[in-house]
């Protein structure tokens, strides 16, 4: 097991969403989070999927949610969500695919929706058990990058202070490999995917915020962007925003509050990060779960990452 270490970093003081002083770097991440917008994705109690869009307008705003399909899961016992993938099912409906924990079992799934009456179809809804064991992680998500002889498929788990990756093809999880040294990291969010490594943000309990690229082969290379503040975030989103940006929408269960950044280029301490304010006062809920991505899964159309 490879092992490294991110210190807990300076105690930071509450979350804010104020901007940072502005300079060229960042004019152009604000200019290009002008447009862009995320989908915020939400297990909740009842089992049930909530979708809700957020738009990096000035004010951010947040769409109406829209909570369908319902009763997917058993009542409150969902606790980690991947992201979810979702692409056309021709003739008339969209399908979507994602990871979920229930109890101490990780499970897959997938269901269409037909797009004309927006309601599930009962015959298309599937949830297979990959495995147990899952008991103490605090993060999982997965990873997709399409190449010339087909998708390579990573999922990340953290637990404790290490972080886990298999290699999944199909119902096979192969290649297993550890890191250790991240038992400060409180969560993280995944900004960047190529053909050699995947990139996440990570914030830890101290408040500090990095950058972890985990390569296909070799130890992870971990950098430094912010030292303090970044405490407060139980979830970090992300989605690429323009060639060269990326909205993060940190979520703070505590006090059921959410803000929106435009990111830029991740480069260590020079990064430029954006506060473009707070998400509205409704978008967490008592009855949320557990959050995650919700993204177009073709290879023709998933465009949230790219190389640093």
């Amino acid at each position: 097991m490879t092992r490294l270490r991110i210190a807990a970093g300076v105690l930071g003081v509450a979350m804010t969403a104020a901007a940072l002083v502005p300079g060229p770097a960042q004019a152009g991440a604000a200019r290009a989070s002008a447009a862009c917008s995320l989908t915020l994705g939400t297990v909740t109690v009842q089992g049930d999927h909530k979708f809700q869009r957020i738009t990096a307008t000035s004010p951010v705003t947040a769409g109406t949610p829209v909570v369908r399909p319902k009763g997917l899961f058993p009542v409150d016992q969902v606790r980690l969500a991947t992201s979810v993938g979702w692409e056309p099912d021709p003739p008339s409906a969209t399908v979507s695919r994602g990871y979920v924990t229930i109890g101490t079992d990780l499970y897959r799934f997938s269901y269409a929706i037909d797009d004309g009456t927006g309601q599930l179809d009962p015959a298309s809804y599937e949830k297979s058990k990959v495995g147990g064991g899952w008991i103490h992680q605090t993060y999982l998500d997965q990873s997709t990058f399409f190449t010339p002889s087909g998708p390579r498929t990573n999922t990340y788990a953290l637990q404790g202070d290490v972080i886990t990756r298999w290699t999944v093809a199909g119902s096979a999880w192969r290649n297993k490999a550890t890191y250790g040294g991240f038992s400060a990291v409180k969560t993280m969010a995944l900004i960047s995917q190529t053909a050699t490594y995947d990139s996440f943000l990570a914030n830890t309990r101290g408040g500090a915020l990095y950058t972890i690229r985990i390569p296909v082969s070799g130890a992870p290379v971990v950098k430094k962007v912010r030292t303090s503040t970044w405490q407060a975030f139980d979830t970090l989103i992300a989605e690429r925003c323009g060639k060269q940006s990326t909205l993060l929408l940190g979520i703070d269960k505590d006090t059921r509050t959410a803000y929106l950044y435009a990111v830029s280029h991740a480069n260590g301490t020079a990064t430029v990060i954006n506060g473009l304010g707070k998400v509205g006062n409704q978008l967490v809920a008592p009855e949320d779960k557990a959050y995650f991505r919700y993204f177009a899964g073709s290879s023709e159309a998933d465009d949230l990452l790219y190389g640093e």
